[in-house]
């Protein structure tokens, strides 16, 4: 899932709404993956969101994914409070488990970010409440960055999820990164790729995979 760098723009440009479509094809699995994602700041923090689309079925879409985050900070506050919802439905071909809802979960946690238009990061730790984990606890640490390598010319950015997933279908912790580098052709088209890194994500193995993506983002 993509949920990329536009809430790091809040650090460089904290009056501007951020959104960009990206359309991926992955390299491994041989279908395409588009994303939409919305950033929006105000004076009592930001809110982002976004949507992945998988098109690995015969038929069209294999997967929906949705996250939608909300950030709660003032200029007065070091450290913001953060809540986010995440939540799909999967019809992958591949998959012995034919269609499922991917189990939805709350996380209720705090914010950190810092940064300026060379680079910047943003972090947040929480609880992680997952529907149908039969009430056992877990938690999330994400970490976002970026790195303008070129200024208007080439970045790097990406996030790394680290999470826990007791009571669900196969328990264990659960890592998924997305290292992405982009080369801008100008203030509304893009050309790069990702390469997710994951870890027990999806299916209980815990050897450490890697899926490399081609892809163009349009800026909106």
């Amino acid at each position: 899932m993509k949920k990329l760098i536009t809430l790091l723009t809040i650090l460089v440009t904290v009056s501007v709404t951020a959104q960009n479509f990206q359309l991926h094809r992955d390299l491994e699995r041989g279908h395409f993956t588009t994303t939409f994602e919305m950033f929006k700041p105000d004076k009592y923090g930001n809110t982002f969101t976004f949507v992945d689309f998988d098109y690995n079925a015969t038929d069209g879409t294999s997967l929906a994914y949705y996250e939608i985050a909300r950030v709660l900070k003032t200029e007065k506050m070091p450290v913001g409070l953060h809540v986010e919802y995440n939540g799909g439905l999967s019809n992958n071909p591949s998959s012995k488990n034919g269609i499922f809802t991917i189990n939805e979960a709350w996380i209720f946690g705090a914010n950190y970010g810092k940064g300026n238009a060379k680079w910047g990061f943003s972090t947040y730790a929480g609880y992680k409440a997952f529907t149908g984990a039969n009430g056992e606890a877990n938690f999330q640490v994400t970490a976002t960055w970026y790195w303008n390598i070129i200024a208007d010319k080439l970045t790097c950015s990406g996030f790394a999820d680290y999470w826990t997933q007791e009571g669900l279908f196969y328990d264990g912790n659960v890592f998924l990164a997305e290292p992405q580098l982009w080369y801008h052709i100008n203030k509304t088209f893009s050309v790069g790729g990702e390469l997710e890194i994951s870890s027990n994500f999806g299916v209980a193995n815990d050897a450490i995979k890697g899926r490399p993506t081609l892809a163009v983002k349009w800026n909106l």
